[in-house]
């Protein structure tokens, strides 16, 4: 039944999906191999022909779409941690992790598998570091110690005592002769790994962040300040050189550049003559952690929640990549033939990085890299196969439900405490959201810029909507619902509540509304009426949808429940657990997580009894 991809000479392309899916599922398949078909397979991206070929069978009609990307995308594997990995680095096939509970685990660079533990500080590990061969590790601790450890035996060679405060950073020489240290008490200690002796104090003013040993050579070390100053110094503890801004610095893999950052800059330089080799510039500019590829042409830098990557070879560089995914902040990032990271949302998360090509989905129609925000709002268009989405970065995107791509993106300025609401309406986006007492509304219509109005509400707006013809917006108070024309912006209806308004929401059907409550009766009004006086309408509010995703009790899934039958229709692997919005329409079910992807449910093709 293959002959067909095999006479193609695209056998390759079975085997690279299923590499994927194997490495993207590593630990469902490793504990419940059964579940590969229920929950792997159908669940791989819909261009992928695995999904192609085994889905519509499996699922029996359902059909799977992701949006963020076409593909695999760039995370090819994820590994999920009790406990929060605070420091991360590689070699060639191995990554060492520090956890908070003083364990350092050490797992496969490829599958993540926990190959050993290390286990004697009894703090958190805050920095790690291999030898250049890989032999040997050196890690830094609050509790105060550094310790070299034997890779092969797991066993510690040798601690290191001497520092008072919590060590931030630390560094192991190439000739593996001296391992610096940094530290909260604002000192860089230098130990001789054969006498476990400190040989050299350098004191600062401020704590010490990051230490780096120059890879070439063992004589020369750089570091960075919390009073934001990087210094090269010799192993004599004299400064080479001036003195550069930043409270962190690395070097390159040759030695030959050092990248600096802190207090908003991000700056590549000589090594050797202090010369500025390129300005590094991305979203926030918040620079948490940098890295260099290995062979010292690309600079990963950790903003947030994402990680972007620059081509320094490039006469003006920018970010050639944005990687997507993390829903926590970064905490470290380490290039081996891959780039691994680690973060506050308990995971490490391996990259593969292609800086030849780029993925048209992950970019907007303003050329701005894409960042990892989570969605605030969907609305789904059955009729139209199309949903749209608005994160908190005020990013609008709509979506093709039959292939979760991309269609079209919109860069608002709404803020992530913005009520909003968002309707696609005969091929154009209304979009509606509130700062203090300022509504804005923006009609796309057929052009490239929307057309945009502002207007001025009397009262705080606890959530709005946006009527099913976009004529209208309608604004929701503790005591009131006012209409707003989306064309002028002018005040067009009012009406107020009897009772308490208290945890309630606001539902539209064309131009008739309708409020709920926890603490009053649904009361509901048709502004669709002609004249001055809005009535009162007796029609009953519009049910729920008949579908709704629930959290299930087996191993912490969640379910797509029919909420007519009690039947659980379908369950989801472990990875879509805390979704974060949820909206059905008709037969499509979308969902929206933190890291701004959208998992698109098509039931069209199955019947509901």
């Amino acid at each position: 039944m293959y002959s067909r991809y095999i006479k193609a000479g695209l056998i390759c392309k079975w085997a690279d999906d299923s590499q994927r899916l194997i490495l993207e599922n590593f630990d469902t398949i490793k504990d419940f191999p059964s579940k590969v078909y229920h929950e792997a397979v159908p669940f791989s991206p819909s261009s992928s022909w695995l999904h192609e070929w085994y889905s519509p069978q499996l699922l029996q009609g359902v059909r799977v779409a992701k949006g963020l990307q076409a593909g695999w995308g760039t995370c090819f594997r994820t590994v999920l941690f009790k406990t929060v990995p605070r420091a991360v680095t590689c070699y060639i096939g191995l990554i060492a992790a520090g956890f908070g509970s003083g364990n350092i685990i050490i797992l496969d660079a490829i599958t993540g598998g926990h190959m050993s533990t290390l286990s004697k500080h009894i703090d958190w590990v805050r920095s790690l570091a291999f030898s250049l061969d890989g032999t040997s590790l050196v890690s830094g601790s609050d509790d105060t110690t550094v310790r070299l450890w034997d890779i092969q035996t797991g066993g510690v060679i040798r601690t290191f005592h001497g520092h008072t405060e919590w060590v931030f950073s630390v560094s192991l020489s190439p000739d593996q002769i001296t391992i610096a240290s940094g530290s909260d008490d604002e000192t860089i200690r230098l130990w001789n790994t054969q006498t476990g002796e400190c040989c050299c104090i350098i004191r600062y003013d401020d704590k010490v962040h990051s230490v780096s040993f120059s890879p070439t050579n063992p004589q020369l070390l750089i570091s960075g300040s919390e009073d934001n100053t990087v210094q090269q110094w010799n192993t004599n503890s004299n400064k080479i050189g001036p003195a550069f801004k930043g409270s962190h610095a690395a070097f390159s893999p040759d030695g030959t550049h050092f990248v600096s950052w802190g207090g908003g800059d991000a700056i590549v330089y000589s090594s050797g003559s202090g010369v500025i080799i390129t300005k590094l510039q991305a979203p926030g500019n918040h620079f948490d952690y940098f890295c260099f590829s290995l062979n010292g042409e690309f600079v990963a830098g950790a903003v947030d929640n994402n990680i972007y990557i620059w081509d320094i070879t490039s006469s003006n560089p920018h970010p050639i990549r944005t990687l997507v995914g993390h829903t926590s902040g970064i905490n470290s990032i380490a290039f081996s033939s891959t780039l691994i990271s680690s973060s506050d949302d308990g995971t490490i998360r391996f990259w593969q990085i292609d800086v030849s090509s780029t993925n048209p989905v992950l970019t907007n129609l303003e050329s701005k890299p894409l960042t990892s925000t989570s969605i605030m709002t969907i609305s789904v268009q059955a009729e139209d196969h199309t949903a749209i989405s608005s994160d908190e970065g005020g990013l609008v995107r709509v979506w093709d439900i039959s292939t979760g791509l991309c269609k079209a993106s919109i860069k608002t300025s709404a803020g992530p405490q913005s009520h909003r609401d968002i309707q696609l309406i005969d091929g154009r986006v209304f979009i509606a959201w509130c700062t203090r007492k300022k509504i804005h509304i923006w009609d796309t219509g057929k052009e490239k810029h929307p057309k945009k109005v502002n207007a001025v509400s009397d009262f705080s707006t606890t959530s709005l909507r946006i009527s099913g013809d976009g004529s209208t917006v309608f604004l929701l108070d503790s005591e009131h619902i006012q209409a707003l024309s989306t064309h002028t912006g002018d005040v067009v209806g009012k009406v107020r509540f009897e009772g308490k308004l208290i945890d309630s929401s606001l539902t539209v059907d064309g131009l008739r509304v309708w409020v709920d409550s926890s603490y009053s009766p649904t009361q509901g009004w048709d502004f669709g009426i002609p004249g001055s006086t809005l009535i009162e309408s007796s029609d009953a509010p519009l049910a729920s949808p008949r579908l709704d995703l629930v959290h299930g009790t087996t191993r912490g899934h969640v379910s797509v429940k029919d909420t007519v039958t009690g039947e659980e229709i379908l369950q989801l692997p472990e990875g879509y657990k805390g979704f974060t919005k949820m909206q059905c329409d008709g037969q499509y079910l979308v969902a929206s997580y933190e890291s701004g992807e959208l998992l698109i449910l098509d039931f069209s093709r199955m019947v509901l009894q």
